[in-house]
């Protein structure tokens, strides 16, 4: 674990996560939201069809009843009715017009009906009686299918079959029948008015449910492997389907789930979903059936298998995925490559950096020539470094030599010479500033210039390509901020080197409101960190300092604080009135600081965090709270958290 952890907190390493992240975290989720947004609509337009398949299926149910009415009202209106009357051979002639009508049952009544069939009773007799043919879908038990036509009953008669998910029933078969009813006026030769009657049993009636069938799911209207069915209730029993239950066997009594039946029975709603039917799932679509009551009598039904359309969507999602995976398996390690390529000479200046920082004046990047911009920045880097360490030899051969001169003078002159040591140790030390200011600065502008060229060429490589950058705009993007990033990099760079170009105009300024404000711009990477900010601003002193200065320390403060608490934390920031002026803190539960470490990290290019940071932030931070006449000190114990307090001194004319 210990070896990973310096290859992860590399330069190269972090940056090639970020560059791969939108192909491999991004790019698969946006295909996962694309591949569940298809398959939505892909369930929404067969919902759609199975919408339009019922509507067929209901308008020529509507339209057989309809039919059945206009016939027997032609019958009963036809000359060859009144002839049959006068001559007395009615049954004769009923008998040849129901055979001709393919009816079941046909028969001449008065007003009183006939046993069981009151027309008082029945809405399609008392409508006939009335003038007005009538035709509607009625249920009619044994008795009275026997009535009508004898062994009609018989005929009816369906065993139930056990089904799952179905509403319990302690039948064992349903001898009711639904039949098509129909009755027209007749007027009799006396002028007395009759009606006749007549219809035809739906039960077993496989032809008109295969004629729904045929009229619905046309050849080649589904995908081949898919299977359109028709399916007539009573109620919840199936007396009409060419639903199989076994090969060549009708799943005649078989039942609908009580789900179904509660939506279409109970409530009297369409059912549009998927449904599993008798032994598989199916595209389904089911209504209900009024009676010439207008009670609900039973279901019509019609349905597709879902299977071909479920196995079409699995094969898509499989196949885009694997293509995916191939374009990322080629493209990858080629991008891995060429990146490498890219990041190596900047990660050889940042362990060159830190090779320094230890106090190896000799480490150098010794970058390939002709190798690019950075190469060329770290042969640049080098290059000061050599002077660097060419000023510190001579500083010490020059101290040494002036030290030896020293020791050769009398007793008199060494409390002198006491005073010139310490001159001269203060002048290696401003010597070494200097030398590092400068350096910083040289570093600084020669970044500056290849930053400049990345983004003009990247404005123009946008410009040139118009809408063609679409596709890259991300990767664009991308270049953009790490652009951004070395801008930063070198602000800090800068404005450690020459801290007097960027101080602010100093004013009275509330550090309470400072701190607020700064909350505020930093509450996203709060968020984002599971870090909860706690406050206390009882401060109602001002203090002598810039606004921008005092918030781009507080800012660094809290930044810091939300990395050292990676997993979340809490965050106190308090700004309470001193003796003399202002305390500002903020107190995390992160990780801590080790001990041998708090003397350094005010030091320039000092850093716990490697190639995230540069070292400045808190040097920075110390010289603009110094300037203004105050301290900032830390306390942190490993495990624990930091407290880091700042103290602004108030001028003596607040």
């Amino acid at each position: 674990m210990n070896s990973l952890r310096p290859l992860l907190q590399s330069v190269r390493v972090r940056l090639l996560v970020i560059a791969l992240m939108p192909m491999l975290v991004l790019m698969p989720l946006l295909l996962g939201f694309t591949t569940w947004r298809w398959s939505d609509k892909i369930d929404g337009l067969l919902i759609s069809k199975v919408t339009g398949d019922l509507t067929i299926a209901d308008q020529y149910l509507a339209r057989l009843t309809a039919t059945s009415g206009e016939q027997l009202d032609a019958v009963a209106q036809s000359v060859r009715l009144r002839s049959a009357l006068t001559a007395g051979s009615t049954a004769d002639f009923l008998a040849q017009e129901k055979a001709r009508l393919g009816l079941d049952f046909l028969y001449l009544a008065g007003p009183g009906g006939q046993p069981g069939f009151t027309p008082a009773d029945w809405p399609v007799l008392s409508g006939a009686l009335a003038g007005q043919w009538q035709s509607a879908v009625d249920i009619l038990n044994a008795a009275q299918l026997d009535t009508l036509a004898p062994g009609l009953a018989a005929r009816a008669a369906i065993p139930l079959v056990a089904t799952e998910a179905a509403v319990p029933t302690s039948r064992s078969a349903e001898t009711r029948g639904m039949i098509i009813h129909s009755a027209a006026p007749v007027t009799l030769p006396d002028g007395r008015p009759a009606l006749l009657a007549g219809g035809r049993l739906l039960n077993r009636n496989l032809g008109f449910i295969d004629t729904i069938n045929a009229l619905v799911y046309r050849e080649q209207s589904l995908p081949e492997g898919s299977q359109g069915t028709a399916t007539l209730f009573l109620e919840d029993v199936r007396i009409s389907t060419n639903v199989r239950l076994f090969e060549n066997v009708r799943a005649l009594g078989t039942r609908v789930s009580a789900e179904v039946r509660g939506q279409v029975l109970g409530r009297g709603e369409i059912w549009l979903d998927r449904a599993f039917v008798v032994n598989d799932w199916y595209i389904s679509a089911y209504e209900p059936i009024l009676d010439s009551r207008g009670s609900r009598a039973g279901m019509l039904y019609v349905g597709f298998l879902e299977t071909p359309f479920r196995q079409a969507k699995r094969s898509s999602v499989l196949a885009l995925g694997g293509a995916f995976l191939l374009i990322a398996a080629l493209s990858v390690p080629i991008f891995l490559r060429w990146a490498g390529r890219i990041f190596r000479p900047l990660e050889g200046m940042n362990q060159t950096i830190a090779r320094v920082e230890q106090g190896d004046f000799t480490a150098r990047n010794r970058p390939q020539a002709a190798s690019g911009e950075i190469a060329r920045v770290a042969a640049h880097f080098d290059s000061l470094l050599d002077q660097v360490q060419e000023r510190d030899r001579q500083l010490r051969h020059w101290g040494e030599s002036l030290e030896a001169k020293v020791g050769e003078r009398t007793a008199d002159l060494r409390e002198a010479n006491r005073r010139l040591e310490q001159t001269t140790e203060r002048l290696i030390v401003s010597e070494k500033l200097a030398a590092v200011g400068e350096i910083t600065a040289s570093v600084a502008h020669e970044i500056n210039n290849p930053v400049a060229v990345i983004q003009g060429n990247l404005d123009l490589a946008r410009s040139v390509l118009g809408e063609h950058a679409a596709p890259v705009e991300e990767e664009f993007r991308l270049i953009d901020d790490q652009v951004y990033r070395i801008g930063v990099i070198v602000s800090k760079l800068l404005q450690f080197a020459r801290p007097e170009e960027y101080s602010g105009a100093s004013g009275l300024i509330s550090p309470a409101e400072v701190l607020s404000d700064c909350l505020v711009l930093t509450r996203h990477q709060l968020d984002a960190s599971l870090v909860e900010a706690e406050t206390r601003l009882t401060s109602t002193r001002e203090v002598r300092m810039s606004r921008t200065e005092l918030q781009q320390v507080l800012v660094n403060l809290i930044l810091n604080a939300v990395q050292a608490m990676p997993g979340g934390g809490r965050l106190t920031l308090t700004a309470e009135d001193a003796p003399d002026g202002v305390l500002l803190a903020a107190a995390d539960t992160g990780t801590g600081i080790p001990p041998e470490l708090q003397n350094r990290i005010f030091d320039p290019f000092f850093t716990t965090k490697q190639a995230q940071g540069t070292g400045l932030g808190l040097s920075i931070s110390h010289q603009l709270v110094s300037r203004a006449g105050g301290r900032i000190t830390v306390q942190s114990q490993p495990g624990q958290g930091s407290r880091f307090e700042i103290f602004l001194p108030c001028p003596a004319d607040a």
